[in-house]
């Protein structure tokens, strides 16, 4: 089922018609991993993502798979990131060094406790996401270090015809990436997608929630998606390789919606 998230709840929609978003979507757009990573492991940068999986009647992967999207977006032109933000300090010491992201698993009273920790929750067709200000990995709060990283995964679901009305992240189904995986993989989209949109559009989005869907493309879909990168219709993810997947595998590929008049 494909719908509009809720704007972050710990979001004031205000920023949206402030001029400083301008200024956060510029350095987004601006790329990311300039700076490489840092000499000792425990100070490499990642995003901690939480998906809640309740252990009953869990939500659709899809729907899984676009909040992971769109938090993570979400958190990038968040004004707490922007100049002066309280963390604006954290995120460009992420967002300048090598992108990671890191999804756990959170239930019940795991779940209650993430949503302590600073950061943005976006709802997607039922299901929740909390993209975490990112940090040093050797630094992460105690209440999100002890949740799972793997072992939980999340069959692939029929959600229906693509919308034409929002972007559509597109996960290479031959790589078989669990629902983790894909996870951070989708939200590296977003940022990317975010980051190549003129800035009005890319607020245009930001009003709507970063509504998005996410497909499963398989290998004659995948060919035409490579096809539409080649002629910059569409943007691709390659990973680095560090998890599941061969180094410089697309991952995840972007496409705007199919009807633009919406933007």
């Amino acid at each position: 089922m494909d719908a509009e998230p809720d704007f972050p709840e710990d979001t004031d929609p205000e920023f949206l018609s402030d001029p400083g978003f301008s200024e956060r979507h510029a350095e987004l757009a601006a790329g990311y991993g300039k700076l490489g990573d840092p000499e000792d492991p425990a100070q490499v940068q990642a995003m901690q993502m939480v998906l809640h999986l309740p252990k009953t009647d869990p939500p659709a992967r899809s729907d899984v798979l676009a909040a992971a999207a769109a938090a993570a977006v979400a958190l990038c032109l968040d004004p707490r990131v922007g100049y002066e933000g309280e963390w604006e300090q954290r995120y460009l010491a992420w967002k300048r060094a090598r992108i990671r992201k890191v999804a756990r698993r959170a239930r019940g009273a795991q779940w209650a406790a993430a949503n302590e920790v600073p950061g943005v929750t976006v709802e997607s067709g039922g299901a929740l996401v909390r993209a975490l200000v990112p940090g040093p990995v050797g630094e992460v709060d105690p209440r999100i270090r002890r949740l799972q990283i793997g072992g939980t995964d999340l069959e692939s679901d029929d959600p229906g015809p693509v919308p034409l009305d929002v972007p559509v992240f597109w996960v290479n189904a031959e790589l078989g990436m669990t629902v983790g995986k894909a996870a951070a993989q989708v939200g590296h989209a977003s940022m990317l997608f975010a980051g190549a949109l003129p800035v009005e559009q890319a607020r245009t989005w930001a009003q709507r929630g970063f509504a998005c869907a996410v497909r499963e493309a398989g290998p004659d879909e995948w060919q035409m998606l490579r096809a539409a990168v080649a002629r910059s219709a569409a943007t691709a993810v390659r990973d680095a390789g560090f998890t599941e997947v061969a180094p410089g595998s697309t991952t995840v590929i972007a496409t705007r919606p199919a009807r633009p008049d919406q933007w």
